[in-house]
């Protein structure tokens, strides 16, 4: 039986209203963060892969699934692929005129996503969070967050397996008399802070809400605004990983600072 994936709720609530620009946000939100089966023209060699390519019209388009059993189904056959975030191949795709064509003839979710669609996600998602300097001077428990942006949120640390143990949203008022609101992490592990700061900027850009702002600190225990953050904040548990393991790379792709290169 074919299970329905969440790109295939993702894309129905899309295709149901097609001029909701949330839903349609939503989808490449989802796109981004899966894990995808990239469909080659020949086995890896290296860090080198090479994608299938096909032609409709002007556009040429990459062959991509969100499930082996998918990419399987399409190709009839014992196929080479790799397995890379949905980031990892627009950011590969990026500016060369080539589109993706995701779960084609094979899912609820197949669609044709043009080039210029690849190179909007490949830039949005490539957005990094800019760095401040201000002092909270007080904490209030959060008033009139949008419910778009709590769900953006939630979403991004759901998929934040094992980073953080938990973030607290809070409204702030800075020493500089600015009024904003703030997630403030704690347990964090070393290293990820950068992942988790994308993560809440990818939320805000994914939420739709062009005026939304969210900072973003990170803090230990046994900081006085930790308790602070606890007594007034929104909490937010992350995921915890079921064991801990060594990863190495495997495949070309599985290390996030050497994406195979395509030829």
């Amino acid at each position: 039986m074919n299970l329905e994936t969440p790109l295939d709720h993702a894309h129905a609530a899309m295709t149901a209203a097609p001029d909701d620009s949330a839903s349609r946000l939503r989808f490449y939100d989802r796109l981004a963060e899966a894990e995808l089966f990239l469909m080659l023209a020949r086995e890896a060699e290296g860090d080198q892969v090479e994608p299938e390519l096909f032609d409709v019209g002007d556009t040429r388009y990459v062959l991509v699934f969100d499930t082996e059993d998918r990419l399987s189904g399409f190709a009839g056959r014992a196929v080479p692929y790799v397995a890379l975030s949905g980031r990892t191949i627009v950011g590969l795709l990026a500016a060369q005129g080539i589109g993706i064509a995701l779960n084609p003839e094979v899912a609820p979710s197949s669609v044709l996503l043009p080039s210029d669609a690849v190179d909007w996600l490949a830039e949005t998602v490539a957005q990094g969070p800019s760095e401040a300097e201000a002092r909270p001077e007080q904490l209030f428990a959060p008033k009139a967050v949008p419910d778009g942006l709590l769900e953006a949120v939630d979403a991004k640390l759901r998929t934040a397996v094992g980073l953080a143990r938990r973030g607290y949203l809070a409204e702030v008022l800075y020493d500089t008399g600015v009024r904003g609101h703030l997630i403030g992490f704690t347990g964090t592990v070393p290293g990820a802070e950068p992942a988790l700061a994308q993560a809440i900027q990818e939320a805000l850009v994914f939420s739709g809400l062009e005026a939304a702002a969210l900072d973003v600190v990170f803090l230990k225990d046994s900081d006085a605004v930790t308790a602070q953050l606890a007594r007034v904040g929104l909490r937010f548990d992350l995921p915890e990983p079921d064991a801990p393991e060594v990863l190495e790379p495997v495949a070309p792709g599985s290390d996030p600072k050497k994406p195979p290169i395509l030829r």
